[in-house]
């Protein structure tokens, strides 16, 4: 079974609608198997983006820090087959404006890549409401840097006992 890392941003918070988006992954059969609440610092969330700096610029870096620390975030790993994929393609485009409805940047928000970068704006980052992992290595990162083994659970779903 394959793993991935999801984190309902401070945007999906504090809209509460964090019940609506793991119900989504639950009813395709996704199964969680880890989950905790916390308020990540600037130098957690560095680590998670390890290689944002690289590959967009300290600015996206800095504007992932201001907006994932300015509240608190849940996050989880979900199990199943083909976990990372599935969940990427149910989560949409990282810009919510160009995500195509029924995804849950598409459904639930309209960011747009200008906005966040207008200079009048408070706004330095695109609100997109969640994270998840790009590929099996981010996932085995990610995971392992939000998990304990011992916060991880094994368990079988009514679907696995039965079908």
């Amino acid at each position: 079974m394959e793993r991935t890392l999801v984190i309902l941003k401070p945007d999906t918070i504090q809209r509460q609608i964090a019940g609506e988006i793991i119900g989504r992954f639950e009813k395709v059969g996704l199964k969680i198997i880890g989950m905790k609440m916390i308020h990540p610092s600037e130098e957690f969330v560095e680590k998670h983006y390890y290689d944002v700096k690289e590959r967009h610029g300290e600015k996206v870096l800095n504007g992932l820090k201001q907006f994932l620390g300015m509240g608190p975030v849940i996050a989880f790993v979900l199990e199943g087959p083909n976990a990372i994929g599935q969940t990427r393609k149910m989560v949409g485009k990282t810009e919510p404006f160009s995500a195509v409805p029924g995804t849950i940047r598409g459904d639930y928000s309209n960011m747009t890549y200008a906005r966040a970068d207008d200079i009048n704006n408070y706004i330095k980052s695109v609100y997109n409401l969640v994270h998840a992992s790009a590929n099996k290595k981010d996932a085995e990162h990610e995971i392992g840097l939000w998990f304990s083994d011992s916060e991880l659970w094994e368990y079988k779903t009514v679907h696995e006992l039965f079908i």
